[in-house]
Order: C-alpha cells, then structure tokens, then sequence
C-alpha cells in the first residue's frame, strides 16, 4: 500500500470514528503499552505501523522527515551512516519503538540535559485531527494558527490531540569520540561533585548507581583526553545508558516511579535507586507510598512508570495531577484538536 493510499485509510477510519464517537487507540509497535493508562475495552485500534518509511533526509541541513509508523532502529541506522543523530536520545523499548510514539511520548534519554529534549528538535508535524482534516504545522510547512506552537503540542501528548502522520525532526552530528567512566561516590556528596561538573565540557551524560557516578564525555579525543585528566574514573561498559534508557536495569520492580526535581533538591536523594540527568531525574523502585504526597511545595512532578494494573486504585492518576487551571487549559485544547474525544480518551489523564 502507498503512503498516500495509507493516509487515506487513516483518515476514513477516524472520519468513522469521529461520525459515530467511537474511541479509537492509536499504536505503532505497542512498545509503550506500558506507558500512562491501558485502553478501555471498547477502544478500536488505530494501527499506524504500516505507515512508515523516510520522506526527506538532508544530511547537509541537518533535517530528517519520517513518516510515523518508521521505526526508531531505521532512523537511527540511516543517521548513524552518516555519522548523524538524534541528539535527544530516545528510548528504543524490545527494539520495537517507531518515530510516532518517539514524538507522542516525548521521552528523552541521558543526553536530554545536555542536548535538549525531544520537544526542542521537532521541526514540524502533519497529523489528523478530530475533526477529520490533515494538517501540517511548524517546520517548512506552514506557519502555525491559532497561536499555537502545535508540533510542541503534539510532543509529549500521548496521542491524545490527533494521529501524527509524519514528523520533521533537527539532527545533530555524532561526537567524534565517546567515552563512559566510572566513579565511586558517596550519594551524600554526589551534589557537590556534580556542581563541579556542570559546565565541563564534554560532558553529555551523568549518572549514580550503586555507588558509583557513570560519566559520559563526548567530543572530540582531545576534549575528552583533557576531561579525563579532571575527573579521574575508569573506563567502564558504556551498555549502561542503553539499560537505562531502556528502563531495562529496572526489569524487577514492581512499581517505579520517574521523578523529576530540580537537581540541587534533597528530596529522595537518599531513596532513589537512579539518580540521572546529573541530579534532576530520581527512579524510585517500590517505595511503597506515593511520593507526589511529598513533593507539595517542590519544583518538580513524578509518574508512575510502572505499575500492577490490579493493584492501581480507582482514580488514581499515572501522571502528576494538574492544577485547575492548567487541567482546564488542557481540557480545552483537547476540545479544539478533538472535539468528539476519540483518540486515546484517558491515556494521560482520566479527564481527557
């Protein structure tokens, strides 16, 4: 089937969908099933995998366009071939990841404080909305409307506003050499060293565990040589990011939460199996309680990554609940982009 053919059906489907109100879930691979709310039984799926393939590379621009359904491995294979990335890091879960749920979900990996976060690279989207149109937004393509930086929008929105159809996303070149060190630390003085570190180039990763700071320093030879001489350490297996970018160094909890602080905070410093984004992103395994009750007054949000689907009380949210006022904005711009609420109704929160 044809791209064109393929948006075609895309848009049938979810001009049915929108006609009759029916709830449709959209998927690629199914990677982040996990990922926020399941779908209630009566959700249809909208299966996007088949809509796939690259649109546009320009190495020299800098610029890639994908279709949604693209694989994530794919993208990142073609990149690399040209000694290209995509600097925000983003997970790849089972291998199985596409370039829709990459956006959708807007998670960044160990780079994200050094690089910027998956919102930052986008460039422009071209989606369906609820009310049965495509439209495309940011990039090349058009200007926004409605004073609204929709391709931001999209990213990170859990499929909740509209199927994405393609993304227009800003490379980066790959560092000339890169290397991970190991550095026994005690949590009670990992702030300290890590202020020290904040500034040095080329630092591109950092984080605790187990006692020890993982460093990751990418650039050229000489800029690293010259780092190494700084921070000392040795080097160790650089498999480290990937488990745990992956959550897969996480495989035995049963519950874990992603907390995000400012990384200067003393909240769960102690508690915290993984301490990332060199202090402001702390993983909790199966602590027992819920630690938004602990956060009020702090500058930061946690969710609940992981969970037992059995054990989750009733109304209770997977991401951190919103003010008022901000839920009412949400709530709103869901209205405007779906007005019927079909696409993944409760993925993100149970309001919308």
């Amino acid at each position: 089937m044809t791209s064109r053919d393929m948006t075609t059906l895309l848009l049938e489907q979810v001009q049915k969908a929108t006609a009759h109100n029916m709830p449709v879930t959209i998927e690629g691979q199914g990677s982040k099933r996990f990922y926020g709310h399941t779908a209630a039984e009566n959700t249809a799926c909208l299966q996007i995998s088949g809509h796939s393939g690259v649109i546009e590379y320009e190495p020299g621009e800098l610029v890639i366009r994908v279709r949604a359904g693209t694989p994530l491995a794919d993208v990142n294979q073609l990149l690399s071939s040209n000694r290209q990335m995509l600097a925000f890091e983003p997970p790849d879960f089972e291998n199985r990841s596409t370039m829709g749920g990459v956006i959708a979900s807007g998670l960044s990996g160990p780079r994200r404080p050094y690089a910027g976060s998956a919102r930052d690279f986008v460039l422009g989207v071209r989606m369906i909305t609820g009310h049965g149109e495509v439209l495309e937004f940011g990039g090349q393509v058009m200007k926004n409307v409605a004073g609204y930086d929709v391709s931001r929008l999209v990213t990170g929105s859990l499929g909740t506003l509209g199927l994405i159809l393609d993304v227009s996303l800003k490379v980066l070149p790959e560092p000339e050499a890169e290397v991970t060190l190991g550095l026994p630390i005690a949590r009670q003085e990992l702030q300290s060293r890590l202020r020290s570190m904040q500034d040095m180039f080329p630092l591109s990763a950092a984080a605790h565990q187990d006692g020890v700071l993982y460093l990751r320093l990418s650039g050229s030879e000489a800029a690293i040589q010259s780092a190494r001489q700084k921070t000392g350490g040795e080097e160790t297996d650089s498999g480290f990011w990937q488990k745990l970018n992956t959550l897969a160094c996480f495989s035995s909890a049963k519950e874990l939460w992603r907390i995000s602080v400012a990384p200067a905070s003393q909240i769960f410093l102690k508690e915290a199996e993984v301490i990332d984004w060199g202090g402001g992103l702390r993983w909790l395994v199966d602590p027992g309680f819920d630690p938004r009750e602990q956060l009020a007054g702090e500058d930061g949000h946690a969710t609940l990554v992981k969970y037992a689907e059995a054990k989750l009380p009733a109304g209770v949210e997977l991401f951190h609940p919103l003010p008022p006022h901000v839920l009412n904005l949400h709530q709103r711009l869901k209205q405007q982009f779906d007005p019927a609420g079909v696409f993944n109704p409760g993925r993100m929160y149970r309001a919308f």
